[in-house]
């Protein structure tokens, strides 16, 4: 289908924020981020540009080509200017395509066209125009501009999919031992012979559902590197039926991804239909001739040296699930494993003959932003470490993230591990955890209806998950930007090794006597205490998260539950601006914990929703206690999670009037 005219053509903008917080310099440039497989001007992100007019030049092309997954692309750039809009539209315009020839290493782009915009610095106006050619110098308004936020998250994953591959290598190389200068030129070669295998005919890339849910799971497809056409437009490739999946050839990718899907799942990166490449030499693929094998010898004409380089390349694209998965293996995965082996090339060169950083990749899906960033971090440094605070930083500037809290850090990156016990990167022992499951869940009844909820991603640990015994040992662990929060704690000599990760601070307690130590340390009970099964309360948690954590946490004290309504305007506050989980507690808290068969249980509050008019409010309650499987359903209708009256419809008070509470508010740490 040929793209629209510039007199028809319509920009439709899904990204939540097209202007990013702080953009309003004038000569400040974003780059407009689209797909080749969208219709064209769609605009699904934006990325800061870290230099200003007249200085855009000194962008670098490198930092967007490690940033961006394959199968999206810079389509326009967007400026702060003044009244001549158009004027500041070309400038936007020409630095655009001067990165997209640079990103493409020097390619022809000038039949592309280009999306141009220009932010008025007085009034915030914003106005598109359309650039043809880059022969040309006039800019061409376009019709209308659509903002659909609303339906971006399901446009993107609906209709697409991730593909995933990881490759560890490691490189060889020799040089003259006389020669060091010779090193870096030795080590291209190299670099360039691995790049060259990718593309060989007896390379194998096998393609298998990442995610082994339960039913019916397609069997891997093998792709053979003979039959890939290398160099062809991905985004001009027919797309397929999701019936032509007879042979190889012609499967799509849709042919690897989930039917069926938890109605509660949100539509992110996160919880897309993602694809696992592995690639694999077929050095002994059949021959028409038989014969010994052959071993060479190469005898070195002098001294020389051998260094070994690890390479530990991981990469993620996007592709629409009708696409060919052929196509997108040799367009899309290929030459994105060939651009981040130049990355790390590039960064390990100044380092050859001296110990090499450790490169790490890592894939993150920010807030705010619709696909999924990559990243490379050196874990030479410490994550508090400044080199890698102003990695983060920079990064959360480029992508308008608020830097007041950690979105970048390592234990936020996308899980990709296999899901499968037959893999050993099996992450969790039994059952996946349901994560978000206030979402979607019927509305308060409050009248205003103007809820303020958590901030960030959780997960939801409950009572016997797992077939694990509760009533021996159990945690609660939620977590949000910037804290792991430990609830429901009672220790025990019966435990095991647990990771939770989320959000942005890793909590690793090898055994539960950490905690118990802890709180002897700092003098809140006895040496006896360590070893023993007594339970914790919400201020021994305090004790915890601030020595553990460095996390402070504000406590709230009520002598009745009656007292909690009168306070939903400063609960309504602290989601606001620190968007962190509210444990419920008791002051005595070893009572209060061992009535779990009658009386106060402990809950964890996400949310509260308060009209200041009336004065009814409602508390978004999740509650630990539920004892059955991962279904959303249930749990919601079952009253689980929920939103919670203080007076019911009947009379009844959610918060007992006879009994004490206390409120932990962890406070969110300011830093990136």
């Amino acid at each position: 289908m040929a793209p629209p005219s510039c007199e028809t053509a319509t920009v439709r903008v899904l990204c939540p924020k097209l202007l990013l917080s702080s953009g309003n310099q004038p000569g400040a440039l974003q780059w407009l981020i689209g797909s080749p497989f969208f219709p064209p001007f769609t605009v699904v992100s934006t990325f800061r540009c870290i230099h200003q007019s007249p200085d855009l030049d000194q962008e670098s092309a490198d930092d967007l080509r490690k940033l961006l997954p394959k199968g999206f692309e810079v389509i326009g750039g967007l400026i702060v200017g003044d009244s001549d809009a158009e004027k500041s539209a070309l400038e936007a315009v020409r630095a655009t395509r001067r990165l997209r020839k640079s990103i493409s290493e020097g390619g022809e782009l000038d039949d592309e066209k280009i999306v141009g915009a220009s932010v008025d610095a007085g009034t915030g106006a914003i106005h598109f125009f359309i650039s043809k050619t880059e022969k040309l110098a006039k800019l061409e308004p376009v019709a209308s501009v659509v903002y659909e936020e609303d339906k971006s998250g399901k446009y993107l994953w609906e209709n697409g999919c991730l593909l995933h591959c990881e490759l560890p290598i490691k490189l060889p190389f020799y040089f003259p031992a006389s020669s060091p200068s010779e090193s870096k030129k030795m080590f291209s070669e190299a670099v360039d012979a691995v790049i060259t295998q990718f593309k060989e005919p007896n390379v194998v890339y096998i393609a298998e559902t990442l995610k082994k849910a339960s039913g019916d799971v397609p069997k891997p497809v093998v792709l053979r590197g003979k039959d890939f056409g290398f160099g062809a437009d991905a985004s001009n490739i027919n797309r397929l039926p999701a019936a032509e999946d007879q042979v190889s050839d012609i499967i799509s990718c849709s042919h690897l991804c989930l039917n069926s899907k938890p109605a509660a799942l949100v539509n992110s990166a996160e919880n897309a239909d993602k694809i696992q490449i592995s690639l694999m030499l077929n050095r002994s693929e059949k021959s028409p001739t038989s014969g010994a094998p052959v071993a060479e010898y190469f005898p070195a004409m002098e001294e020389a040296r051998v260094i070994v380089v690890d390479l530990n390349l991981d990469v993620l694209t996007y592709a629409p699930k009708e696409l060919p998965l052929m196509h997108a293996v040799s367009n899309l995965v290929i030459p994105a494993l060939v651009d981040q082996l130049y990355s790390l090339k590039k960064i390990i060169l100044p380092h050859l003959l001296m110990e090499h950083p450790q490169l790490r990749i890592y894939h993150f899906n920010p807030p705010g932003v619709l696909h999924p960033i990559t990243t490379i971090y050196e874990l030479n440094y410490g994550e508090t470490e400044m080199k890698q605070v102003d990695v983060r930083k920079s990064l959360h500037m480029r992508l308008g993230l608020p830097l007041d809290r950690p979105l970048l850090r390592t234990a936020n990156a996308l899980d990709l591990s296999v899901n499968d016990d037959s893999r050993s990167n099996t992450k969790k022992r039994g059952s996946i955890q349901l994560k978000d499951v206030h979402i979607g869940i019927p509305s308060s009844g409050v009248s205003e209806d103007v809820a303020s909820v958590i901030q960030g991603s959780y997960e939801y640990y409950h009572y016997l998950q797992d077939s694990f015994d509760d009533s021996v040992y159990h945690f609660l662990i939620l977590p949000w930007d910037g804290v792991v929060l430990t609830d429901h704690c009672k220790l025990s000599s019966h435990g095991s090794d647990f990771n939770t990760i989320h959000q942005s601070l890793y909590l690793h307690i090898g055994k539960k006597q950490e905690i118990q130590q802890t709180l002897v340390e700092i003098g809140d009970k006895d040496p006896s205490f360590v070893g023993s099964r007594e339970w914790i309360g919400a201020i021994e948690l305090s004790f915890v998260l601030d020595k553990l954590l460095g996390v402070s946490c504000k406590i709230m004290n009520f002598r009745s539950g009656s007292e909690l309504p009168e306070k939903c305007r400063e609960l309504a506050l602290h989601f606001e601006t620190q968007g962190t989980p509210i444990m419920i507690g008791n002051l005595q808290d070893s009572m209060y914990f061992k009535s779990i068969r009658g009386g106060v249980l402990a809950y964890t509050l996400l949310g509260v929703d308060y009209d200041e008019g009336s004065g009814d409010c409602a508390f978004l309650i999740l509650d630990p206690h539920y004892t059955g499987g991962e279904d959303h359903k249930k749990i919601v209708n079952g009253g689980w999670c929920g939103w919670k009256k203080a007076i019911d419809s009947k009379g009844k008070s959610f918060f007992l009037h006879n009994k004490f509470y206390n409120l932990l508010l962890p406070q969110r740490p300011n830093m990136v």
